[in-house]
């Protein structure tokens, strides 16, 4: 996963170690040279490229002693996605359980419930099905799913390149009734998901009607 070795690398070098600090924190330049053993320009040179990446950020200042000011650095909020979240992991065991507990269709309709809302949340926009199929590609894109709208047998579709949910939907499938649902809130109309669940998950969503009306020819 080349994400994860960027991170696993970026954490353990000595930035790595400056942000984990930070984490804990808000510190100056001369307490961070202290814990790491470097030199203050060292630590200001780490800092520097810290701050361009959005990672840390000035909040303001303590006196040393030496009388003057010295500037305090914490970790931006951007800087949480550097560290392991156990996300995969929980949703897993909580499909798990709720499937275990619930009866026939209860948890689809929570799951559809789930969508629903989340669609509400995201705006529904007015306007012809194409720009209200934008309008969703942009909400899943902003959710991490990478999706636009490309032209399918006269009409539209709403085509997923990555998953979010991917790496628990292919053995829990029924997450798609949530997307599903979050799609059909999004555009004011019911959609039918064609997602592919396989080695590399990716969402499709088309109009209903119009899948409906493909099966039947």
């Amino acid at each position: 996963m080349p994400n994860e070795d960027w991170r696993g690398r970026l954490l353990g070098s000595t930035r790595g170690q400056v942000v984990a600090l930070l984490r804990r924190s808000a510190q100056t330049v001369s307490d961070l040279a202290g814990q790491l053993g470097l030199s203050d320009n060292a630590v200001r040179l780490h800092l520097s490229g810290l701050e361009r990446d959005g990672l840390v950020e000035p909040h303001g200042t303590r006196r040393e002693w030496t009388g003057k000011p010295a500037v305090l650095y914490r970790a931006t909020p951007e800087a949480e996605t550097l560290f392991p979240k156990p996300y995969a992991q929980v949703l897993d065991h909580l499909l798990t359980v709720l499937e275990e507990r619930s009866a026939a269709g209860e948890l689809e309709a929570l799951l559809r419930e789930v969508g629903t809302r989340l669609g509400a949340a995201g705006q529904p926009v007015v306007g012809c099905r194409r720009e209200r199929f934008e309008h969703a590609a942009r909400v899943l894109t902003a959710l991490g799913g990478l999706a636009e709208v490309q032209e399918f047998e006269g009409d539209v579709l709403l085509q997923g390149y990555s998953c979010p949910l991917g790496a628990v939907a292919s053995a829990h499938p029924e997450l798609c009734l949530l997307a599903e649902s979050l799609v059909a809130a999004l555009v004011g109309e019911p959609v039918q998901e064609q997602c592919d669940r396989g080695a590399r998950p990716h969402c499709a969503f088309r109009p209903a009607a119009l899948a409906s009306e493909a099966a039947e020819v």
